[in-house]
């Protein structure tokens, strides 16, 4: 693949993620507020211990992200929110990653970060960023498939659990992640 093909790859990832709906920045929090509770819901009967781990922990974020990977580029956004459990504040974040490495598919999954400590807690939510090789396969459609691949410690202090909403994909990549504070939304 051609690297003149990388910018269109990465706006079709946006494309498919877009943002929290809702037109006012009231709507897009509620939105955004909205899928954390739904995501939290289907984690906690998917894995009953993580609700101790994520009311005991210094805090905790909720992204959702969609990734396409063609060949050998892959693409990725999404957006979504971290709380301090201590002080009760909500952090609104965007999320957009890129890599390479051999891989084919389409993958809709929910993210759930867990600090351990305050530190990395402030760490993720001034600095947001994860560079990390991976190997994954999934498989969902609707209610059909695997839908939790359990918690990995992704950094010291951070634990993450991912649930695939819907995709497809094959893939062995290196990939960096950013994640940074909407703007729009933090006012």
């Amino acid at each position: 693949m051609k690297p003149r093909l990388i910018l269109p790859l990465i706006a079709a990832a946006f494309l498919i993620t877009g943002c929290a709906s809702g037109n006012t920045a009231a709507e897009k929090r509620a939105d955004i507020l909205k899928m954390r509770d739904e995501t939290l819901t289907k984690l906690y009967k998917i894995q009953p211990g993580a609700r101790t781990r994520i009311r005991t922990a210094a805090g905790y974020g909720v992204f959702t992200n969609v990734g396409v990977h063609i060949i050998w580029l892959g693409a990725g956004g999404g957006w979504g929110v971290v709380h301090d459990n201590q002080t009760g504040k909500n952090t609104y974040m965007n999320m957009g990653s890129a890599g390479v490495g051999f891989g084919l598919g389409l993958k809709d999954f929910r993210g759930v970060f867990v600090f351990t400590q305050k530190k990395y807690l402030d760490w993720f939510t001034d600095k947001g960023w994860d560079a990390s090789a991976q190997a994954d396969a999934a498989a969902k459609a609707k209610d059909k498939g695997d839908a939790w691949a359990g918690a990995v410690d992704v950094a010291p202090g951070i634990y993450l659990y991912q649930i695939t909403e819907n995709g497809l994909a094959l893939q062995a990549t290196i990939q960096g992640t950013k994640y940074w504070k909407d703007s729009e939304l933090n006012k």
